[in-house]
């Protein structure tokens, strides 16, 4: 059956935004994992459609998103930029806060932006099989909905701690048609030698990633997604950006204060990169990447070359990071428990054209209930991150008696997380202290592994 989508091509934009175009001096080169050599467009093959590969390296500044992404994204975007008046008017700021609201996507958060083009790519490629992780569940819930649009099987490495706090997400996957496998699993050789270390492993991305990698190199016709990180990944994550760029200039306002969560990076580079050139070239804005105090891999981690993945079969990317080997610990905010941040986003951040700030996993939670008594929604934990920082910016607005403009990314709804609410209403939740110690020894491995100073 033909279905007639009309598109308002004056609301969704019809290219994403390639910041590499405008960065000051360019990227570090990922590295092979075994040669240390820079990596070669042909040696992702085996992992990634040629489209994705040419969207990893390209320099160009505007790429064309395919109709086929646009009839999908239809079925959310334009997504709503709206003004936080009653969370001004309880903190009693002359900020004015604006919400760029993601969790309007049939899976409720801003994933779907990037898998859907992922997915769409595959399919054109005869792709039949994509395989992936997923931490709290929202890139694997993003990955399963947008294959189903596109006929393709799906199978979901979920961090496990999550798989069992988190059991909706696994549900929403499986009505999607894909196949959710706690991580680490007995399906894989990682997956069994980190159960043969620890039975009870709680998991983490790096594992997942490394699992999935591992199941997608080894069947036919099979390839390999992720949800954050990669650059092309973060490309399509700029709609957010522009989108909420007309949708200020229809208003006439421009952002002092960009604020996102941060775990790999996608979302808050999504909102956060349409208006980096504009800081590159001089202009006046705060833009801040928030992350739990519990994974502060910006604010306390280095910048290396280490392994997306804990067992080492992803390229060495140029990173800040806490050590591929790094284990965090099971707070709530499963989305942001990543070892590493985005290349970009780090190069962007040890340049000094971005702040990060750590939030702690109490405040986090107390901010997005202060959110929920304000504004009705209820978030995600990682979107509570990134309202900690909101809060923090309008009181700062209130001090000094002047006015901003706050926007950020409400990257995700906490429906599906009411678990991690009902512990934190209950007085279950704690934060978990990262001592120096743990973050040195995991990063003295991987400088032994990859021969770095």
């Amino acid at each position: 059956m033909d279905i007639t989508v009309v598109l308002p091509q004056k609301e969704i934009p019809r290219r994403w935004y390639n910041v590499l175009a405008d960065l000051p001096t360019p990227l570090d080169p990922p590295l092979h994992p075994i040669t240390k050599r820079p990596v070669r467009p042909e040696d992702l093959e085996a992992i990634f459609p040629t489209k994705l590969i040419e969207q990893e390296v390209s320099n160009e500044r505007w790429i064309d998103i395919p109709e086929e992404v646009l009839r999908t994204y239809c079925l959310w975007r334009p997504t709503p930029l709206r003004r936080a008046y009653f969370l001004e008017k309880a903190l009693g700021t002359p900020a004015r806060i604006y919400v760029k609201d993601e969790s309007v996507s049939p899976p409720g958060s801003h994933k779907p932006n990037t898998a859907v083009p992922q997915a769409y790519y595959n399919k054109m490629e005869g792709t039949r099989k994509i395989c992936t992780e997923t931490g709290a569940g929202q890139w694997g819930s993003a990955l399963a909905f947008a294959c189903s649009r596109f006929g393709l099987e799906c199978e979901v490495y979920m961090v496990r701690v999550s798989y069992n706090q988190k059991p909706c997400r696994r549900r929403m996957m499986e009505i999607w048609g894909a196949r959710c496998i706690p991580s680490p699993s007995d399906r894989t050789e990682t997956g069994r030698k980190i159960l043969a270390e620890d039975p009870d492993s709680p998991g983490s991305l790096g594992i997942a990633i490394s699992e999935a990698i591992e199941v997608a190199v080894s069947s036919k016709d099979s390839k390999y997604a992720l949800g954050s990180v990669l650059n092309h990944v973060l490309l399509h994550q700029t709609i957010i950006g522009l989108e909420a760029r007309k949708q200020l200039e229809s208003i006439g306002e421009y952002p002092d204060v960009i604020i996102g969560c941060a775990g790999g990076g996608s979302n808050f580079a999504g909102l956060a990169l349409p208006f980096v050139k504009d800081r590159i070239e001089g202009k006046e804005i705060k833009i801040i990447a928030v992350e739990p105090a519990s994974c502060p891999t910006l604010t306390k981690g280095k910048f290396l070359y280490d392994f997306g993945d804990t067992s080492g079969k992803t390229p060495l990317l140029p990173m800040y990071t806490l050590g591929h080997n790094f284990m965090p610990p099971p707070l709530h905010a499963g989305g942001l428990r990543y070892h590493g941040m985005a290349p970009i986003v780090s190069k962007l951040f040890k340049e000094g054209i971005i702040e990060a700030r750590a939030v702690n996993q109490l405040e986090s939670f107390a901010a997005g209930v202060a959110w929920a008594r304000a504004e009705g929604t209820i978030p995600a934990p990682e979107t509570n991150h990134a309202i900690a920082a909101v809060i923090e910016e309008a009181k700062l607005a209130k001090e000094e008696g002047r006015e901003r403009v706050i926007v950020f990314t409400f990257s995700g709804h906490g429906l599906l997380d009411m678990g991690a609410y009902e512990a934190y209403l209950e007085g279950g939740l704690s934060n978990h202290a990262l001592s120096e110690e743990e973050i040195q020894k995991t990063l003295k491995e991987v400088n032994a592994i990859t021969r770095q100073e």
